[in-house]
């Protein structure tokens, strides 16, 4: 039986696959595609997206795939005119271990993701084209299901079915779902995979020439060692109307524009037009349906968020659709996605369109380049779910707004922001860690600090424990942690205590809790005597438990 079909095997609905299997859920993801996808699209994943992949178990595959991003060689009349590094001076952070986005080509992404899902024994069904979608009259009851019918074969029946794709996805057509938005279509740019002749080039250079009369962009391949990324504003015939992308086209533009012969280039592939598109899904939910990624919002390219949107996506989805279906919650869990998750896409719109502007009026002076484009937003660290029903706020912490990215240490996060990672040691080993490592895999945490915030965490253990509640003991430095607790984490450098902010609740000598969501964001941020904040929260997401739930003892101490 199928509990989830994935439609859409690129990086969103890879990504929910991957974290829906690992947690034991019968998923199933086709695509359309006869083989796999070689797409000249995405350039790789920002930090936010990095933290992912590092929970999915996957990062260090994708870091030796790929390279760090290149300064941007900018060039007016074929002469070079300005050089900028984005990322000059940024470095990891304590609480941000990835300072910058890394460059790696999008097919070979999906490839390590394929790779990690038939770890857990699930291939993707290649050739399997949705046509069509019936939900029992049961709707999202119990005995609720989808049938998804194919353009050939058997039809299946799964108790949720996620449209990861794209743009013109299906899945949103069929559910008639409106994609409410517009298409620049004076904005296009041709884009392809190219060979340039060997040494032509330096490989360690984002190349951009920006003319009067039109652009060109070559970014090397990580992993190759001819290949390069190809953008470029398109020809345009003699009414103005922008001609298909072709390796002939992309040799004129290259002699036109560059100090390059159009010889240089010696094969073009993946040929593609890109047309600014602004659109959001009216919903992102249907009873048993959901939408994730391109099917969901498209915008403008600046800022490179559209895979990283999606994949953020996916990991807000994949650990509600799992306690879902394991009996945990019930389905209204399922609605806090599009309430969460649709205000992102809508202020990505936003963000992007403003970059797209502000890129557009940079490339008209000698100098300007993509560098424009690239803002702390465009990192992911400051999305957040401040306006979210899972964010339980105290009365004395407001409870609007979002996370301000900065380059800074940011301040201790409120419920619903992204919680931040801190370097520490094992208790146990005195061995190197990370709180994002006491945070991986697919179990909420409650991490406590101080010798009050002990009680709880022995009741969230007991109580859930075996729902998948992990807790984690967070001792300062110079506390007494002779009998401490398996998996409990020292933080000999203060880092942790300052981004969650803790020294605030040590006039109470009491502690604080935080009760950390699977997808890394803060639930609850407490001292410890308001434990029933904790409680209450995981009966949200858990019911009663396995052990019967928390005790009121618990909110006393």
């Amino acid at each position: 039986m199928t509990d989830v079909l994935i439609v859409g095997a690129g990086p969103t609905g890879l990504v929910l696959a991957c974290d829906l299997a690992r947690r034991g859920v019968a998923v199933r993801i086709v695509d359309r595609s006869p083989a796999p996808p070689r797409t000249s699209r995405a350039k790789g994943p920002n930090p936010r997206s990095l933290e992912i992949l590092d929970d999915l178990g996957v990062v260090d595959e994708v870091l030796a795939a790929g390279s760090a991003p290149l300064p941007m060689l900018k060039y007016r009349g074929r002469l070079p005119v300005a050089e900028t590094d984005p990322w000059a001076g940024s470095a990891p952070a304590p609480h941000a271990p990835y300072d910058r986005g890394w460059l790696v080509a999008q097919w070979r992404l999906e490839e390590i993701l394929r790779e990690r899902l038939a770890g857990y024994g699930v291939r993707v069904e290649l050739g399997r084209e949705v046509v069509g979608l019936a939900r029992d009259a049961a709707g999202a009851g119990d005995g609720g299901r989808v049938t998804v019918a194919f353009a050939e074969g058997p039809a299946d029946r799964a108790r949720y079915v996620i449209g990861c794709d794209g743009a013109h996805s299906s899945v949103r057509k069929l559910l008639g779902i409106g994609f409410t938005g517009t298409t620049d279509e004076d904005q296009v740019m041709v884009c392809g995979d190219v060979d340039l002749a060997d040494g032509v080039l330096d490989r360690g250079r984002w190349h951009q020439w920006f003319d009067t009369d039109g652009a060109v962009m070559l970014c090397p391949i990580p992993g190759t060692r001819t290949g390069w990324w190809f953008q470029a504003a398109p020809e345009r015939d003699g009414r103005g109307r922008p001609l298909a992308p072709s390796a002939d086209g992309f040799r004129r533009l290259l002699a036109r524009h560059t100090a390059l012969s159009g010889s240089h280039l010696v094969r073009a592939g993946l040929l593609s037009t890109y047309r600014v598109d602004v659109r959001l899904a009216d919903r992102f939910r249907a009873g048993r349906v959901l939408l994730a990624g391109d099917a969901a919002h498209v915008h403008a390219v600046a800022g490179g968020l559209g895979m990283n949107t999606g994949i953020q996506d996916a990991f807000n989805l994949g650990w509600k659709l799992h306690l879902v279906l394991a009996g945990h919650a019930g389905a209204e869990l399922l609605d806090t996605y599009e309430e969460e998750r649709l205000p992102v896409a809508a202020r990505t719109l936003d963000l992007t369109s403003e970059r797209l502007r502000a890129t557009l009026e940079a490339i008209r002076r000698p100098g300007g380049g993509l560098d424009t484009a690239i803002t702390p937003d465009t990192s992911g660290l400051g999305a957040g779910y401040r306006w979210s029903s899972l964010a339980v706020h105290r009365p004395d912490a407001p409870a609007t707004g979002a996370a301000a990215p900065s380059p800074g240490p940011p301040p201790a996060p409120r419920p619903g922001d992204r919680a931040p990672d801190a370097p520490c040691r094992e208790a146990a080993t005195g061995a190197r860690t990370r709180l994002h490592r006491v945070l991986a895999g697919p179990g909420t945490t409650v991490l406590g600090f101080g010798p009050g915030s002990a009680a709880v965490l022995r009741e969230a253990a007991a109580a859930y424990g075996e729902a998948g509640v992990r807790v984690c003991r967070v001792y300062g430095a110079h506390e007494d942690r002779s009998g401490a607790e398996p998996g409990a984490v020292v933080d000999d450098e203060g880092h942790a205590a300052r981004a969650y902010g803790t020294a605030a609740f040590g006039a109470t000598g009491r502690g604080a809790v935080v009760l950390v969501r699977p997808d890394h964001h803060v639930g609850v941020h407490a001292p410890a005597h308001e434990a029933h904040l904790v409680r209450e929260y995981l009966r949200r997401l858990y019911g009663a438990g396995p052990a019967g739930g928390m005790v009121d003892a618990v909110s006393s101490g």
